[in-house]
């Protein structure tokens, strides 16, 4: 079944890798989150609100938000507005690393920071960090071509989406 999934990522920096992940050939449908520059340079532009307008409009009728993580995704504004949006939402959440995705020049990156060790939920007085909760792959080392449908697919029946 294919799901129609939001995409996080770093745009300015991690568009090239994004792109790879996403002409996988692995999701049927409409890939929400994925904007080409023109647009996005349009949207930022218009500012804050426009760019959470945006957010929220591609979020809708989501089952699974998958977070591409680069060197320098965690921590970002829009990242954390878009994790905290899908969490609300109810949507699946996954990570997929993906510094090691070679750049049109053939380069890798440093592994980035998990964005999901900054946010919790507090269950029972403990703090369950979203790292604790949400899984996290890397698109090389765990052949993310093959499994990026599975993945999905799990997440959203993990949310019972």
């Amino acid at each position: 079944m294919a799901r129609k999934t939001f995409f996080s990522f770093h745009f300015e920096r991690d568009a090239w890798r994004a792109g790879q992940v996403r002409n996988s050939g692995l999701l049927m449908g409409d890939k929400a989150g994925f904007i080409d520059k023109a647009q996005w340079e349009e949207v930022k532009r218009n500012g804050n609100a426009a760019i959470e307008k945006w957010i929220d409009k591609q979020l809708e009728g989501t089952s699974t938000t998958v977070v591409l993580i680069g060197s320098e995704t965690a921590g970002r504004k829009y990242i954390n507005y878009e994790i905290e949006q899908s969490a609300k939402r109810g949507n699946g959440l996954l990570g997929i690393y993906i510094h090691n995705v070679r750049t049109q020049n053939f380069e890798t990156d440093t592994k980035g920071k998990n964005p999901f060790d900054d946010w919790y939920r507090t269950i029972n007085g403990r703090k369950v960090y979203f790292s604790e909760v949400y899984p996290t792959y890397d698109w090389v080392m765990h052949d993310g071509r093959s499994n990026l449908g599975k993945w999905i697919e799990e997440a959203a029946r993990k949310a019972k989406r």
